[in-house]
């Protein structure tokens, strides 16, 4: 099967959110309340909202395909566009998802191995992200790609204040 991960402009903006809303339902929907995800959803896969993210040359997406079908996708920001640090030497990987159905075939690897790759090319000296603390599969996951914690951060769903490991690689 044809698998490729190509850079998305404003020709991606409905897969682009229809992905986003799904990949995070499916992640987080069990464990936040319906109001709480549908806030999220709403204000956080806005398409007016993922438009502005698509035009900020600080940012840039990027969509997973696997037989022509988006089945992942992979945001990165760089300085002033970090939710967090805010670091020029770094490259925050903020969004990082695989739909359910995808799960288990290494497309995750590919995605944080896209990253790896710009992070390289653009000569940062880490990668960053944030993940929630209940989230064993994605901690595990990056832990087995050999980041490490080093930190905290609070993040909402909808009125939820939850904490989300910060986690970095050095590369």
């Amino acid at each position: 099967m044809d698998i490729f991960c190509k850079q998305c402009g404003l020709e991606a903006l409905q897969p682009l959110t229809e992905l986003s809303r799904k990949t995070f339902q499916e992640t987080f929907g069990a464990q936040n309340t319906p109001a709480d995800m549908q806030a999220y959803l709403d204000n956080a896969f806005h398409p007016d909202k993922l438009r502005a993210q698509l035009l900020n040359q600080n940012s840039s997406f990027y969509l997973l395909y696997t037989g022509g079908v988006p089945a992942g996708y992979l945001k990165l920001n760089r300085g002033p566009a970090q939710s967090d640090i805010n670091d020029e030497a770094a490259l925050e990987v903020e969004r990082i998802y695989v739909a359910r159905k995808w799960q288990g075939r290494g497309l995750g690897r590919r995605l944080m191995d896209k990253a790896v790759e710009i992070a390289r090319a653009e000569h940062k000296t880490y990668i960053w992200l944030g993940v929630w603390e209940k989230n064993k599969k994605a901690l595990a996951f990056y832990e087995r790609q050999g980041f490490i914690r080093t930190g905290a951060h609070t993040f909402s769903v909808g009125d939820s204040k939850q904490t989300d490991y910060i986690m970095r690689l050095g590369l």
